[in-house]
C-alpha cells in the first residue's frame, strides 16, 4: 500500500496555487491602477498648464487693452508721451513700455493717469462709461476684474457708478516667494485697507506693518507702499483709494 499523503497535503498545494493566482491578480490589478493614476496625473497637469496659459493670455490681453486706451486718451488730449512721463515722475522710456502694452502697468500709474485726464478709472480698466448716479450694486464676485500680475487680482466694486469720490477694490494676493522683491507703487491721495482673509504685510515708506483678519490701515498713498501675503496663505482685503 502506498504511503498516505500528509493530512491536508493536497489542500496545502491547492492553497499555494490559489495564493499564487491571487498574488498575480493583485499585481496585475495594482499595475492597472498605477497606469490609471499616471494617466489621471498627466491629464491634471495638462489641465493645470492650460488654465495657467489661459490666465497669462487673459492678463496680457487686459494689459494691452488698457495700454491702448491710455495711448488713445493721451493722443486725443494732445499730450506728448514725454510730457505725461514727467507728470508721472517716470522716464519716457518706462512710460512708452507701459503704453506699448508689453509690460505690466502698476495700478498707481493707471490711477494717476485717470486723475490727470479727469477720466473715470473704470473707463481705463474696462472701457465702459459708468452710468449709475443714485446707487450701484455689485454682487459677490461680479466686480470689474483686472488681473495684472500673477499674484495680484483686483476687482473694482464701484465701476458702474459715475462721479465717484473714492475707488473701492477687492484685492486678492496669492502667496509667493518670501525672498522676492516687493513691488512698490504710489499715487496721489489716501488709501484705506481692511483685511478680509489671511495675514498681510504692508510696507509704507520703509515701515513694516503686519495686518491680520479684521485689521485695517489708513495711509498717505503718496508714499511708496507694497503688500505681501504671509504664512503661505492667500490674502483678501478691501482697498479704498481716495
Amino acid at each position: 500500500m502506498p504511503p498516505c499523503p500528509p493530512k491536508g497535503g493536497y489542500v496545502l498545494k491547492d492553497d499555494e496555487n490559489t495564493h499564487k493566482n491571487e498574488d498575480e491578480s493583485s499585481i496585475a490589478g495594482l499595475g492597472g491602477k498605477l497606469k490609471t493614476m499616471n494617466t489621471l496625473g498627466e491629464q491634471y497637469l495638462n489641465n493645470f498648464r492650460n488654465i495657467e496659459n489661459k490666465n497669462k493670455s487673459t492678463m496680457t490681453e487686459q494689459i494691452k487693452q488698457i495700454a491702448e486706451r491710455i495711448k488713445e486718451i493721451r493722443e486725443i488730449s494732445g499730450i506728448s508721451a514725454e510730457t505725461l512721463a514727467v507728470k508721472l515722475g517716470i522716464s519716457a522710456d518706462q512710460y512708452l513700455m507701459y503704453e506699448s502694452g508689453t509690460t505690466d502697468i502698476p495700478v498707481g500709474i493707471i490711477f494717476e493717469i485717470s486723475e490727470y485726464f479727469n477720466i473715470e478709472l473704470s473707463v481705463m480698466l474696462g472701457g465702459d462709461n459708468p452710468k449709475l448716479r443714485i446707487y450701484g450694486v455689485v454682487r459677490k464676485g461680479k466686480g470689474l476684474k483686472l488681473e495684472r500680475r500673477k499674484q495680484y487680482k483686483y476687482e473694482s466694486l464701484a465701476y458702474n457708478f459715475i462721479h465717484k469720490k473714492a475707488e473701492p477694490f477687492m484685492v486678492t494676493i496669492d502667496p509667493g516667494d518670501a525672498s522676492s522683491l516687493l513691488d512698490f507703487n504710489s499715487h496721489p491721495g489716501q488709501e484705506f485697507n481692511l483685511v478680509i482673509q489671511g495675514t498681510m504685510m504692508t510696507v509704507i515708506d520703509g515701515h513694516e506693518i503686519i495686518l491680520n483678519e479684521g485689521d485695517s490701515i489708513y495711509f498717505n498713498s503718496g508714499y511708496k507702499h507694497a503688500m505681501r501675503a504671509m504664512n503661505n496663505e492667500q490674502v483678501k482685503f478691501l482697498a479704498i483709494v481716495l
